[in-house]
This record gives C-alpha cells, structure tokens and sequence, in this order.
C-alpha cells in the first residue's frame, strides 16, 4: 500500500508591535529578542488584577492585515474576539484571548514551485509566558504573557518535507520584508507545529519544534514511525506529541484536544472588530514589494542567475546595494559582473559610486581580478575611491600590446625548452609561460593580452 505524507502547518508568530496586545506593557522580546529581567514588563491587565480591562491593540491588527494581504487572504468584515479555556499558569486569567469563528484573515495561499498551499486562516491571540522547571518546582516568566501573537493554520497541502521547509521559509520572508516580525526560530519569535497524517488519516500534531530543520526531520520521523505502526496493525491515535531534538524523535505528551475542551465563547471585555473595504484597501497600499514580486523583478529588469535573484531576495541589504550600483552602472552589460563580485565580496563601507566604478576598470581590463580584490580590500576598509587606491599601490593593469611585447620575448628567450613542449602539443606549457610574463609584470599584465601575444609569436 502507498502512503502518501499529508501536512498541515501551525505557525504561530510574535508581531513586532511596541506594546503588548491588550495593554501598553513594552513589548520588547518580540522587538529585540534579547535576554529580559523576568516579571518586568507586566501590569495588573496581563496580570490579570481584578477590575482591570483589556483593549486592543491597533498596531497589531493593521500588521495581521498586512500578513494577510500579502498572503491572497480574504479580510472579512466583521471579526471578534473569543475567550478560550486554558489550563496552564503561564497565562494568569485561566483563559486566553483568541479567535475562533470569525478569524480576521481567511482562505489564501502560498505558491511554492509549481504547487499552492492553501491557508485556513491567520487569526490574533495572545502569547503565554514562559515556564522554567527547576527541581520540583516551576517558576513562570510573564513577560511574555499577553504579546500579540498571529496564528497561522494551512490546510493539509503540504505532501513532502521539502515543502515544509520552504513554506516556512518564505513565510519568514515575508514576514521579514512587511517588518512585521524578525521571526526568528531561535529567540521564540516564531513557532512551527507540524500536523501530520497518512492519507488523510487520523492526524497527529507534534510541538516544541525549534527550528525549520526540527520541522523537516519531525515530520520525516513522524511518517516513518505511522507507516510502521500501520504495517504492525497498530492504530494511530489523535495525540499531540512532543519533538525531542537530541534522539531525533517525537514522544506522545497528551490526547489531543478538540475546541469543544477549550469551551469558546465570545470575549465579553472586548467590542467585535469591523473592517472597510477602504481599511483594507488603506492597509493594502502600505505593502511593500514582496519577496516574489523582487525575484521576478530581478529577473526582469537585471537579467540575473536564479542563484543570485535568490541571494539578493533572501539577503535584501545585498539585493538593495546592487540596485543602487546598478543605477550607477548604466550599462546592462555590466549588471552580471557587479551582482558576481557583490555575491562573492560581500562588500561592505563602500559607497554604490565607488563599487560602480571599480566594476567599470575591471570590465575595461583595468584592474585584473587579483588586483580587483586588494583594491575591494582597501575600499572596504577605507571607503576610499578605486582610482587614488589604484595610484597608491600601483595596481593598474597592463592591457596594451605593445607595452607587453618585451616582457614576451625575454620569457621566450629565456624558456626555450617550454616553447619546444608547447609547439609539440603540450598546451600546459603555455600556462607556465603566462605565469611567468605574469611574475615580471608583478601581476600587471593583462592575462588574455599575454595569451594572444605568445600564441602569435610562437606560432612564427
């Protein structure tokens, strides 16, 4: 039997908002994610004092917008707030604030290759704080407690673990290029829960998955351990299970619950939300040019290789330095050279003019390439010019004929045996002459001007 691997992916995500989501407590781990003193950026309405009511934080819904407009979703008009049964005292209400049945964004997708990734809906909530287990004891950090936090739900579309990894990561792009979120795995800014299942089967969630690469092996994991189950006879069981990344493997944690045990209601404290088309419309016309919209682009307008698109989309401060070098430039010609040496170099404290210029000697055989580098080097580290580093150090290339000629005939005359191997077929040869017009010019000499002289008077 075939047993085709169906996905579903949860992504829950700190938004970069400067106060919490009901409150104005500082919302500074989602901004910096830095270490914080615990208990510090609380108040008695995330502490959840008694009289104390929540408002909502506007910010944080434009920016959920945002998401999902960027992401083809639907923004009903009318959405709400709802209360949600919690069990754990990492949130001090005994509840948490959440949506259920009217989410702010619905439907939209992804398209990843060739295949769409349908969205169920992105909708708002409030994070929990953090829990530290200390011998027989816990104790709990609330700083956390009460950050606007966006939930993301696919439906079960994604078929491999390939497509895990890259829906993850170019939903972390997004999210980056909005400035809605750093979303950074590492410091908690973004959460990945897999729901895994066997052809549409009973489906399993696996948690505490701190990385994309976790995501991608829990899900591998998570298949193989359900196929051999299945083949053993064994059922499979709605579980969340948790993902241990020293062993590699997922370990049962509870039965899952369904939203019946989380006993919805409407939030009493907070009025129900209504957005405009002209809200939306308004929200809409703040996006930024996506990271799709950049790849075709590039593409377009630069003529680049998919690896450099990828780099300059992926890496946008590379990808906005070569934009400018290339208003610099001028000449399309040119575009390929400067993306090269930007991808490889990686330069940084050197001005678009200056880099534009640089890349016009070596197009003009100016500089040779080694020289190209000492000069980047320089420029790097001094932001000055390439022509006073290239005067300073003597580097200009030598790309005239006539100015070779004598350093070609003296290695000529003084490697006679060379010349002999080379007119016999032994092509290595003229390698060896090259270095050698290469070492008397200290490195000045043009390469293909040297190539062509020999080959002229060694062909006489």
């Amino acid at each position: 039997m075939a047993y085709e691997m169906t996905v579903g992916l949860e992504i829950h995500v700190e938004l970069a908002t400067k106060s919490k989501m009901f409150c104005s407590c500082k919302n500074l781990p989602a901004q910096a994610g830095d270490p914080v003193e615990p208990n510090i950026n609380v108040c008695p309405i995330c502490m959840a004092h008694p009289g104390t009511l929540p408002t909502i934080n506007e910010e944080a819904i434009r920016q959920l917008i945002r998401v999902g407009l960027a992401l083809n979703c639907e923004i009903p008009e009318n959405s709400k707030f709802d209360r949600k049964s919690y069990f754990y005292p990492d949130l001090p209400k005994g509840y948490q604030i959440s949506q259920y049945d009217m989410p702010i964004c619905k439907d939209g997708g992804m398209k990843i290759g060739e295949h769409v990734i349908r969205l169920e809906r992105i909708h708002m909530e409030e994070d929990a704080g953090t829990l530290k287990h200390e011998g027989n004891g816990t104790l709990v950090d609330y700083n956390r407690a009460g950050m606007p936090l966006m939930e993301l739900v696919t439906k079960p579309d994604i078929r491999s673990s390939d497509q895990i990894a890259k829906f993850a990561k170019e939903l972390q792009l997004i999210l980056r290029y909005l400035g809605a979120s750093d979303a950074d795995i590492e410091k908690g800014q973004m959460r990945v829960e897999v729901n895994i299942s066997l052809n549409m089967g009973t489906k399993v969630e696996v948690k505490n998955i701190g990385s994309i690469s976790a995501a991608v092996k829990a899900a591998e994991y998570e298949y193989k351990r359900q196929v051999e189950a299945i083949e053993k006879g064994e059922k499979i069981i709605q579980e969340t299970r948790g993902w241990d990344d020293e062993k590699e493997i997922t370990v049962s944690q509870r039965v899952k619950e369904g939203s019946a045990d989380y006993r919805y209601f409407p939030e009493p404290d907070l009025p129900p939300m209504r957005f405009t088309e002209k809200m939306v419309e308004e929200i809409r016309a703040t996006l930024p040019e996506l990271p799709q919209q950049r790849r075709d682009r590039f593409l377009r307008q630069y003529g680049l290789t998919e690896s450099q698109i990828e780099i300059f989309t992926v890496t946008k401060e590379f990808g906005d330095f070569f934009e400018e070098v290339a208003s610099e430039l001028g000449e399309p010609r040119l575009y390929t050279l400067a993306a090269n040496y930007i991808v490889t170099e990686q330069p940084s404290n050197i001005n678009p003019e200056n880099f534009a210029e640089l890349i016009k000697k070596i197009s003009r055989k100016e500089l040779s390439s080694t020289a190209a580098k000492i000069v980047l080097d320089e420029m790097a580290v001094s932001g000055r010019d390439p022509d006073e580093i290239m005067k300073e150090k003597d580097l200009g290339q030598i790309s005239d004929a006539g100015d070779l000629a004598n350093d070609v005939d003296e290695v000529i005359s003084a490697n006679s045996k060379a010349v002999e191997d080379y007119k016999k077929g032994k092509v290595e040869s003229l390698k060896f002459l090259v270095g050698k017009i290469m070492a008397a010019t200290k490195g000045k000499a043009n390469p293909e001007v040297i190539m062509d002289l020999l080959k002229q008077k060694l062909a006489s």
